[in-house]
């Protein structure tokens, strides 16, 4: 008989029917994990889950005895609760080292989005408004010869970093728990303190992970801090800013406007007041949403499940100490 695998959120075709010839996958999207009757039941049975954003919890494994591997299709993983699986010698993987350069270009793109006011403009056009010369209300802002701030210079900071000095001539700024030679090295980035990284770029990007540490770690006083010419981009977490901080931030004028690829809720509400100001571009967490990697991302995530129910260690293990849990085999 044929183990079971549930996909979730996980529409490549190309890669389930990899796991069709091996697997007997159950597929399910837009269901609620912890209330749809057909999904619970097929927990029962699963060996292993492939996919994105399940959360993975206590609850979850208590429903889950057969359980060996969750292998999530994507580079985060907030979503597996990792002490509670390795307890249960369950082991979780995730896709790192495809999404960096696309999710530096869709950031950088917002950047550009929310400086030129593209999005607004393009409205400005398509609502029938464009009936003389542009007058000084609709004028932008530079970003050539600008300076850029990057909170949390990992691989995706270090290729915004990249874009923004090849690029645009851009002076790049930096703040991270520990320094970054290569980055100094290739784009003459500058550390330095996140007060004065804040004081002194025209545009601060937001990259860090989502950590104790970093949860909120834009708040009301970071933004006081900024220019009122700066912009904020935001393509870390929505959970590492205090929205309510950064809606009267820019109610208030405190700075220019903001770029956000992320929120503390997503999707967010069609009420959300970030989307009620016009110098706000919103976009619903593109990162790494092309065709090319998401396809890549998600051949990673199966390689890593075949790997994990074939009794190899996957490529992309996160709980390695599961593996002297997990030693009778699958």
């Amino acid at each position: 008989m044929k183990r079971k695998i549930l996909a979730y959120n996980f529409e490549f075709s190309e890669t389930l029917n990899r796991l069709r010839n091996t697997y007997d996958v159950e597929i399910f999207e837009g269901i609620n994990p912890k209330t749809d009757p057909t999904f619970l039941q097929a927990l029962s049975k699963a060996a292993g889950i492939v996919g994105l954003a399940l959360p993975v919890d206590k609850e979850l494994l208590d429903r889950a005895p057969k359980l060996k591997i969750v292998s999530n299709n994507s580079t985060g993983f907030n979503n597996l609760s990792l002490e509670e699986m390795t307890k249960r010698g369950v082991m979780g993987t995730n896709t790192p080292g495809v999404l960096e350069d696309t999710t530096a270009d869709a950031i950088f793109g917002i950047l550009l989005a929310s400086a030129r006011r593209i999005p607004e403009l393009d409205q400005f056009v398509k609502t029938g408004n464009w009936k003389q010369h542009l007058t000084r209300k609709e004028y932008a802002i530079d970003v050539h010869h600008k300076t850029l701030g990057i909170i949390g210079m990992g691989k995706i900071g270090s290729l915004i970093a990249k874009r923004g000095h090849f690029g645009f001539d851009m002076d790049i700024l930096y703040h991270n728990r520990t320094r970054n030679l290569q980055v100094e090295e290739k784009y003459n980035a500058v550390y330095c303190s996140l007060d004065s990284l804040l004081m002194e770029s025209d545009f601060v990007c937001l990259m860090t992970p989502l950590t104790p540490e970093t949860e909120n770690i834009m708040g009301e006083r970071e933004f006081k801090l900024m220019k009122k010419s700066a912009i904020f981009v935001n393509g870390s977490r929505g959970k590492t800013v205090d929205e309510k901080a950064l809606i009267e931030a820019i109610r208030d004028k405190e700075i220019y406007g903001a770029a956000l690829d992320v929120f503390q809720n997503e999707p967010v509400t069609a009420d959300h007041p970030l989307l009620q100001f016009s110098n706000v571009v919103t976009t619903p967490h593109i990162g790494s949403s092309t065709h090319e990697t998401e396809l890549k991302m998600a051949k990673l995530a199966v390689e890593n499940l075949e790997a994990g129910l074939s009794g190899k260690r996957p490529k992309n293990l996160i709980n390695p100490e599961v593996l002297n849990k997990f030693n009778k085999g699958v």
